[in-house]
């Protein structure tokens, strides 16, 4: 089974999910923000996908369903299971990993460009894929990178996007999983003045067809990962 862990009502699975809804593996959504547990023991988990969230990875007192996750992530860690952190997922297991999560040198909201760096020519998660990516951001937090990580990508201003922990535990600070509805409902909810919201949509709108065959890549590539760690 691959569990998704999701944080909040509209940072959900988005194409993600389709994907591997076309695929053998069964798949469970956890709600954490509506009071869902996550699962004592990782028996029968052939893989974990966290995904994003507005909070911070210390607001635990707030939110203390992160603490329970990050306990959860050390136990995956320990065990080598494949994994996905997307933004905020991304940072949680950073931080399970014992690395400090900081405020990014600047905000990323929209489309931006990240450079994939040689470390990422021979690993399988980014096999058949460009140089550069064009990729979805929303965030103002940002991981270092974990003793025994591997920074896969990154950008500037903020330069850690991507990095591997061990021999299947993968972190994106950027978003692969947002469909046309998840863009325009966390633009339509962002406060006035902060971009430009019209030009944001329209950006999304035709960059959408093309991001998604990326994205169906990159967890193609995941799948044949957790393939490997099966057998």
């Amino acid at each position: 089974m691959i569990l998704i862990i999701k944080h909040v009502e509209n940072e959900g699975p988005g194409t993600i999910e389709e994907f591997f809804k076309n695929t053998s593996w069964n798949f469970k959504t956890i709600e954490l923000s509506k009071g869902e547990e996550l699962p004592k023991t990782l028996e029968d988990i052939e893989a974990v996908i966290s995904m994003g969230g507005p909070m911070n990875v210390y607001e635990e007192e707030e939110y203390p369903f992160l603490k329970k996750e990050n306990v959860f992530l050390k136990k995956l860690i320990k065990k080598e299971a494949p994994f996905l952190g997307i933004c905020l997922g991304s940072q949680l297991l950073a931080k399970a990993a014992g690395a400090k999560i900081r405020k990014a040198p600047k905000e990323e909201i929209g489309w931006f460009k990240v450079d994939l760096r040689r470390t990422a020519d021979k690993d399988p998660l980014f096999k058949n894929l460009p140089g550069q990516l064009t990729v979805f951001q929303w965030h103002e937090d940002m991981f270092e990178i974990p003793d025994g990580g591997e920074l896969l990508a990154e950008s500037s201003p903020c330069r850690n996007q991507a990095f591997r922990l061990g021999r299947n535990a993968y972190g994106f600070q950027f978003h692969i999983e947002v469909t046309m509805a998840m863009v325009s409902s966390w633009i339509n909810s962002a406060k006035e003045g902060v971009f430009d919201k019209e030009r944001l949509i329209l950006e999304t709108y035709k960059l959408k067809d093309e991001f998604k065959k990326q994205a169906n890549l990159i967890y193609w590539n995941f799948a044949g990962i957790i393939q490997q760690y099966e057998s």
